[in-house]
């Protein structure tokens, strides 16, 4: 299976993880989004009134650099399907500002234009950069931890300390959704369905891992809670969680997920068709249980 065949909602969730979940080092720390006029504006520091009625001293807001802010906004305001475009312009403002107030949100969004790419070394490596600068960036720890274990290779020696690191992005990423404040700029709706959106991705991840390492069981549970939404289904899910009840031998159970697996589009529907149907003959000929 490649990655954008078994989940090809990914890239709407990132995008969407990224313009309305954004960590506290991201754009939105400064309030709002480039093109309603955060970059370039020249707000001044309020003066405040201590307890004595004496007026203090007004802080200084360090001077914003219009030529930073410019290139921040015009990467900003890139599509996310324009990912060459993303790289290139992502890449031209690291160089410039090394120490650029917006190196945060500019490597998460690097992060998701090379995944688009699937130049998943860059992508490891810029992830790595924007959650050196902020652990709770829930995009990145989403997005990596669910790549991590459909890139598996057995006989690569780092494969396992991979996994580890995949199951902590993931477990962190739910506790950061779980806590997370709700942006003005959505209603009740919009954010609940983000944050299921993204608490499925997590979910699927936590599924494949623990698939990885033939903890079938809690393979199947975290595969049901990334399924327990119907708005956010994939049939890659479906297929590694029938496989999964297959090797527990709960193969009623695991017909039904290949069935539903089967009703859905891709490339895994024929496959998900014949292991459903070898399902059913195996759960026909189990013995019944013994009362």
């Amino acid at each position: 299976m490649t990655l954008r065949s078994v989940r090809s909602g990914l890239s709407a969730l990132v995008v969407l993880l990224a313009v309305f979940l954004s960590a506290p080092n991201s754009f939105a720390q400064y309030q709002q989004a480039p093109s309603a006029a955060a970059p370039g504006s020249q707000s001044q520091a309020q003066p405040q009134t201590q307890k004595d009625g004496q007026t203090a001293p007004a802080l200084a807001v360090p001077k914003a650099d219009p030529e930073e802010e410019a290139a921040y906004k015009t990467f900003f305001d890139t599509k996310p399907e324009e990912a060459d475009k993303r790289i290139q312009l992502g890449e031209q403002y690291v160089q410039k500002y090394p120490s650029g107030k917006y190196l945060e949100p500019v490597y998460q969004g690097l992060t998701t234009a090379e995944y688009d790419k699937q130049d998943l070394p860059k992508m490891y490596a810029d992830a790595d950069k924007a959650l050196a600068l902020n652990p709770d960036d829930v995009t990145v720890l989403v997005l990596v931890g669910w790549v991590i274990p459909r890139r598996y290779d057995a006989d690569d020696l780092a494969a396992e300390s991979r996994l580890d690191k995949g199951e902590k992005y993931e477990k962190h990423a739910l506790e950061v959704l779980a806590a997370l404040p709700k942006p003005a700029t959505l209603t009740d709706e919009q954010f609940a369905k983000v944050k299921a959106q993204g608490q499925a991705q997590a979910h699927s991840g936590l599924g494949l891992i623990y698939y990885r390492r033939q903890n079938y069981a809690e393979s199947v549970e975290e595969l049901k809670k990334a399924t327990a939404d119907s708005a956010n289904l994939d049939p890659a899910d479906f297929y590694i969680m029938g496989v999964g009840l297959t090797q527990l031998k709960r193969f009623s159970e695991s017909a039904d997920a290949f069935q539903k697996c089967a009703q859905m589009p891709g490339g895994l529907q024929d496959r998900c068709k014949q292991m459903g149907a070898d399902a059913k003959k195996q759960a026909a000929a189990q013995p019944a249980p013994t009362k």
